[in-house]
């Protein structure tokens, strides 16, 4: 009886017929940058044959196109991305990203060890490659109040898990620094493994304490000053553009062949809508090359680089014995997928519907307290009151002060100034904290805008001009378990479910893109100046870490904690 191996031999010298031959196009060498004319053999999961001719008991005729590796992104929440993992799957797929490396932090934060086995199972029926990290900081600060707790004993179980790479992004890094002995435990237990990094703003000798510590991986660089120093440091840098965090174009000038082995791409996320409008990873590479970025150094960037980065060692170029992770574009300017192999398999909708379900989870996590407009004063203040200073663009804040006007005793909104209310509540039920503050940059004039999706943690944020709307949108999240709500004069004129864990909803995700698109007209309706209006809310409950001060603009300080924490 053949044997697996022999089989693969005897298909890559020819003496069989491969399972699948790709004829009449050129593939991308990605060691040499040469379009190189040939036929693609494929036999099971592997490429066997590249550089000559070949016959197959299939044959696919690919004249006039190109192919490249299959896209990696290296970093994403795929929660953030409002489907769960198989919707992710058949939405991303077809663009390319034939592996994801994900981080399930955001469900983790909501149901802990049930939430990382939901992606787990997940994975193993998904089509694409979904690589697993473990959620380091579960909770993201004991300021917030999470779902979930996950200590080292907690994550060790999972540790062994075939889709397990290792320790996903360490947020706490003033805890790597200060030596907390929660971190401490949890960097020692994985050190030698794959462990993620998360650093923003983070320089010089801290820098270093944090990279001693056995980190090699940072999506968080805004700037290209701070990537170059971190990769002189010995970091892989993961250039990051989402739906809401967008980094490409400060970081572009790096992207060059010297140091593209030292970077990858990552998306850190993006929403269905963003993906049907723009793309995925294939929209960074069409765009970067368009600003004047070789295409060797992206394309490597988006394949082989990363695949190193993260020991992914049988992926990354079109060769013999290499997994048959494939795009066969039309142009390496365009990008444009015309058709994608995972693991030597067409991608299909036939493919797709050979999967095993999930059954889902976090059903019943939204368990706020209802809420009233009175629940949304807040008392006037002798002097200026502290204010979030939204940047488009970022998910990092300025601390701003501004001396607001007061009626009676309640301070009061500024829409000159474009100052409105924001509020967090406890959505677990463990204990209905509520606070409220102020933030500036939304655009609104009227209504309010609230989520179940509030990183870290993932309370109910909701921000808004009535305190009536800020309410009802609040209470609203309870009644559809979790999701995005807009309110406009007491009416809910947008909203959209997101029950598995009040951050993913259970609908296809063509749906989740239509209803999106609605809900972003909804959220325009109220003045919004903010192209990702939902995603930006999200983001304002970030964690905050009071013992180590960035800057005025960064990571931001206790004054803001004091404010929504």
């Amino acid at each position: 009886m053949t044997t697996r191996l022999e089989t693969l031999i005897d298909q890559g010298t020819g003496r069989e017929p491969a399972d699948i031959v790709l004829k009449g196009g050129q593939f991308f060498d990605l060691v040499t940058g040469e379009l190189v004319a040939s036929d693609i053999a494929i036999s099971g999961d592997r490429i066997v044959g590249t550089c000559g001719t070949y016959t197959g008991r299939t044959e696919i005729d690919i004249s006039g196109r190109i192919v490249v590796p299959g896209f990696i992104d290296t970093h994403l929440h795929i929660e953030s991305s409002l489907v769960t993992p198989h919707e992710f799957d058949r939405c991303v797929l077809p663009y390319g990203v034939t592996t994801a490396i994900c981080d399930p932090h955001e469900i983790a934060n909501v149901l802990g060890t049930e939430g990382i086995r939901f992606f787990l199972d997940s994975s193993l029926e998904t089509i694409m490659d979904i690589r697993v990290q473990l959620s380091s900081c579960v909770p993201a600060t004991h300021l917030e109040t999470a779902g979930a707790d996950l200590p080292i004993e907690k994550l060790l179980p999972f540790r062994d898990h075939p889709k397990v790479i290792g320790l996903a992004e360490f947020m706490n890094f003033p805890g790597v620094i200060h030596k907390d002995p929660v971190c401490l435990a949890k960097l020692d237990a994985f050190y030698g493994d794959h462990i993620d990094g998360h650093a923003p703003l983070l320089r010089g000798n801290d820098l270093n304490g944090y990279l001693a510590a056995g980190i090699r991986t940072e999506h968080e660089c805004t700037t290209a000053e701070e990537a170059l120093e971190k990769i002189r440091k010995g970091m892989h840098i993961l250039v990051r553009e989402g739906s809401v965090s967008k980094d490409l174009a400060a970081l572009m000038p790096l992207l060059t062949e010297r140091l593209s082995p030292y970077l990858a791409l990552c998306t850190d996320d993006r929403n269905p809508l963003d993906i049907a409008e723009q793309g995925h990873l294939d929209y960074m590479i069409r765009t970067a090359i368009a600003n004047g970025v070789e295409p060797l150094a992206v394309y490597r960037a988006a394949s082989i680089s990363a695949a190193r980065a993260f020991a992914l060692r049988d992926r990354g170029l079109v060769a013999p014995g290499w997994r048959a992770d494939l795009v066969v574009i039309d142009s390496l300017e365009n990008c444009k997928a015309d058709m994608v192999f995972s693991a030597g398999r067409k991608v299909t909708d036939e493919l797709f519907a050979t999967r095993k379900p999930v059954a889902p989870v976090g059903l019943d996590s939204v368990r706020a307290r209802p809420v009233q407009a009175m629940h949304f004063g807040v008392p006037a203040t002798e002097g200026e009151t502290p204010v979030i200073g939204v940047m488009p663009g970022k998910i990092i804040t300025e601390h701003r002060r501004y001396r607001l006007p007061a009626t009676g005793n309640q301070t009061g909104l500024d829409l000159a100034r474009d100052i409105i209310k924001v509020a967090v509540i406890e959505r677990h039920g463990k204990n209905g904290n509520h606070a409220n503050g102020f933030v500036q940059g939304f655009g609104l004039k009227k209504g309010a805008i609230a989520s179940t999706v509030g990183h870290d943690s993932h309370n109910i944020c909701v921000v808004g001009v009535s305190e009536d709307d800020m309410a009802m949108a609040a209470n609203r999240l309870g009644e559809i378990h979790g999701g995005f709500v807009v309110v406009e004069d007491g009416e809910v004129t947008g909203e959209i479910a997101l029950p598995v864990a009040g951050l993913m909803s259970l609908e296809p995700y063509e749906v989740v893109r239509d209803t999106l698109h609605h809900l972003r007209q909804a959220a325009y309706a109220l003045g919004t100046t903010l192209q990702e209006p939902f995603l930006q809310v999200a983001f304002l409950p970030l964690p905050v870490i009071p013992h180590l001060k960035i800057s005025d603009k960064g990571m931001v300080d206790v004054d803001r904690f004091a404010l929504i924490g």
